[in-house]
């Protein structure tokens, strides 16, 4: 399940610092963290997932707007050159032999901690039955084609697709005590050894990666991994792209190749249990009084206080969850409670076909019933903006151009003052686990799985002298 590849780091002494050139992953990266993304090093890795980001009021960009395809593909030229030119340079390397990684997020201190460690490596790529591996998240094809046109032009998984898996389960229990576990394995050698990279990002979190060379180790994961299946908790345009460049070098008659496997990070979650977050909502041509006078129809709906805090809002979005499906309406002169939608038109938005967990998800009320039936919108890139983070969504509403995501939005992209925020709950772990088994689907951007693997420590290409 898990293939050993030759690495790609960068040279410690042809940058400013490694934590320097890292960044998030391309799609929570929002306008100010671009900026300030760009300006901490010229080698940054955002240079590569997110090419063509660059303030840029010439006659050249403002004719490359009207189009769009043309400015990706040149955008996706420059990532590409980029990278050819920071490999001959020497300011990023080449792993000799090939490895599995061992990487660790953690955060100590008096506040919330955080301790994960995973595998990075190549996944075999194919469908669920298959490969073992299990979206549980639609996606959007502009999307999906976007990043699949990078992976195409850069020849490179520049970020890695984060799965995991239940390593509680023996998916063979005839012979458990025979070799270590993957985990047993990856534990062993992070307490004992020195790592290859250990960086802190400006967030407090300490990233340390080991390089796991030994053929008797890597055959003990591989022995452990082996029948086991894994959910993608983040990355599924990602990985929708690995499927589709696969299948573009298959019709061309390549066969099977390097792009028949992708660039991933495994977590056991018995081990390591990952957190799971919102993902929130713009609309930006909603007012926000007319959002709130539709909902009435279908919800209950709740002016809160005047004055009233986001933090607080959420607690009560969080308390009237416990009940059922809520949102958080943002953009007029108070945050407006959504809950308790009417079940009859509950029932009626639903698609046929989908199962009772399926149309009990928060994610799906707000689809089908709230954005669909409710306020007759369709979930498009364009229309439905995503934000990770419920401060910036709302901020969003206000008119601060550097909030929501770069990836769904652009860079020159106007402020969506006027417009309604929709805040919501996250979703628990067994739901999305349960739903992912009966082969559903959640709505896109449904789910925030954390901590997301830093960008920029370890990428993989995949071009002929590979």
């Amino acid at each position: 399940m898990l293939a050993p590849f030759r690495g790609i780091r960068y040279a410690r002494d042809r940058v400013s610092g490694i934590a320097n050139v890292t960044s998030p992953p391309y799609d929570v990266i929002n306008g100010a963290i671009l900026d300030q993304l760009r300006a901490a090093d010229p080698h940054n890795v955002v240079r590569l997932i997110l090419p063509g980001q660059d303030a840029d009021a010439s006659p050249a960009a403002a004719a490359a707007e009207a189009n769009p395809a043309a400015a990706a593909a040149k955008a996706n030229r420059i990532a590409a050159g980029l990278l050819r030119e920071w490999l001959s340079a020497g300011v990023l390397i080449r792993d000799r032999m090939a490895a599995l990684y061992i990487y660790e997020q953690r955060l100590p201190g008096p506040g919330p901690s955080l301790l994960q460690r995973g595998i990075i490596g190549l996944v075999r790529l194919g469908s669920p039955e298959s490969a073992g591996i299990l979206p549980h998240e639609n996606v959007m094809p502009g999307l999906v084609a976007g990043r699949r046109e990078l992976m195409a032009a850069t020849q490179a998984n520049l970020e890695p697709i984060f799965l995991i898996y239940d390593g509680g389960q023996f998916p063979d229990a005839t012979d458990t005590d025979a070799m270590p576990t993957a985990t047993e394995v990856m534990d062993g050698v992070a307490d004992e050894r020195a790592p290859l990279v250990s960086i802190t990002t400006e967030d407090g979190i300490t990233h340390r990666l080991w390089r796991l060379g030994h053929p008797g180790e890597q055959a003990a994961i591989a022995a452990d991994l082996s029948g086991r299946r894994a959910l993608i908790a983040d990355g599924h345009h990602r990985y929708a792209a690995y499927l589709q460049l696969q299948a573009e070098m298959r019709a061309a008659g390549l066969g099977t190749g390097p792009w028949a496997s992708g660039l991933a990070f495994l977590v056991d979650s018995a081990a390591y249990p990952p957190r799971l977050g919102a993902i929130h909502r713009v609309l930006p041509g909603l007012p926000p009084d007319r959002a709130a006078e539709l909902a009435k129809a279908a919800f209950t709906v709740q002016d809160l206080p005047a004055g009233l805090s986001l933090d607080d809002a959420r607690q009560l979005l969080a308390a009237a969850g416990q009940e059922g499906p809520a949102f958080l309406l943002a953009g007029g002169p108070v945050f407006r409670l959504l809950s308790h939608p009417d079940p009859v038109q509950l029932a009626a938005s639903m698609p046929a076909g989908t199962s009772a967990p399926w149309q009990g998800l928060a994610a799906s009320v707000m689809q089908q019933l709230l954005l669909g039936r409710v306020w007759g919108v369709t979930d498009s890139e364009r229309d439905v903006l995503i934000d990770h983070d419920a401060a910036d969504a709302v901020r969003a509403v206000a008119g601060d151009a550097t909030a929501t995501d770069i990836a769904e939005r652009g860079a020159g992209a106007a402020p969506a003052a006027g417009g309604t925020a929709v805040i919501c709950n996250p979703a628990s772990f067994e739901a999305v686990i349960g739903i992912a088994a009966q082969g559903e689907r959640v709505p896109r951007k449904s789910t925030s799985f954390g901590p997301k693997p830093r960008t920029g420590l370890i990428l993989r290409t995949f071009g002929p002298s590979d």
